[in-house]
């Protein structure tokens, strides 16, 4: 299968990794200058330089995608350019080509709302989570003139390349992983501004507690299974009360310049300049945590 990469940012490039990694022939599109250079040094640091031999890079939009069986787009998040990106697209790719958008938050309909019926019918947004060659989740997003059949399509190509399609039912910004990320993260930059704690012993409390708890069920799982025999029922029932005035009482901070200053300087000065080791040793945890759930999984 021929694959195009629109972008060759760190989404783009772990993409790109992924489904070279799978067998697939992956063309990689950008208008930057310097487009071989980044590809093949993220392909060398996220993967194995032997995966080149099924790359191209191709900084033509138009010739790019020419011969493509799968399109997906992951450029800036601004809708004008996805939408010019688009159009080119539907002009030239292939009438059957999947069109896939990495958007973190647009909605499917908005991207497609100027493009002709047959390309709309074939778009949808297909959000990964970074990076991409490593999470396994991708939410699956439908337009209003979004096809079935690409639904379909699209959950049977991602599992394909060993990834984990979870269709949202209706459109909403920043989907589903983004808006629980934002939510969490509203009340995570409340406490470090109130100076209840630290950014990193914030951190501390998300990976010793929350997130191996998630992790291994999620929140509907986590509390019906701390509900003892009455589940999450039983939880709601007698903790209920306190978490709906814990509710009441959560952080709404303004991301202003002094906060955007107090927090970024926080975090830097807890983990320091170097986002290379940070990113590798991530990785490599985060590997490491999807293998051993595996294991434990196919011996249950």
């Amino acid at each position: 299968m021929r694959i195009t990469e629109i972008g060759a940012g760190t989404i783009g490039v772990s993409w790109t990794v992924l489904l070279a990694a799978a067998g697939h022939d992956v063309v990689v599109t950008d208008p930057r200058p310097d487009l071989a250079d980044v590809v093949e040094t993220g392909v060398a640091r996220f993967g194995s330089p032997d995966l080149l031999d099924r790359v191209v890079c191709e900084p033509d939009l138009a010739v790019a995608v020419a011969g493509a069986d799968v399109v997906q787009e992951q450029g800036p998040e601004d809708l004008a350019v996805k939408r010019e990106i688009w159009a080119t697209v539907a002009a030239h790719a292939p009438a059957g080509a999947l069109l896939l958008s990495s958007t973190s938050g647009i909605l499917p309909s908005d991207i497609a709302a100027e493009l002709p019926d047959d390309a709309a019918a074939r778009l949808l947004v297909a959000h990964p989570f970074n990076p991409p060659h490593v999470l396994p989740l991708v939410e699956l997003v439908a337009g209003r003139r979004t096809g079935r059949d690409a639904v379909e399509r699209a959950a049977v190509f991602l599992r394909g390349v060993g990834k984990d399609p979870v269709e949202i039912h209706k459109e909403v910004y920043g989907f589903v992983g983004n808006r629980l990320q934002s939510a969490l993260f509203r009340e995570a930059v409340s406490l470090v501004r109130d100076g209840v704690v630290s950014p990193a012993e914030l951190d501390r409390v998300v990976t010793g507690a929350l997130g191996p708890r998630w992790a291994t069920g999620g929140p509907f799982l986590s509390f019906h299974l701390g509900g003892g025999d009455g589940g999450l029922r039983h939880l709601l029932e007698h903790l209920g009360p306190g978490m709906a005035r814990r509710w009441a009482d959560l952080g709404n901070p303004a991301l202003d310049a002094d906060t955007v200053e107090a927090i970024s300087s926080a975090t830097e000065d807890a983990y320091g300049p170097s986002r290379e080791a940070l990113t590798t040793g991530r990785d490599r945890a985060e590997t490491a945590v999807l293998a051993a759930l595996d294991d434990i999984l196919e011996q249950s």
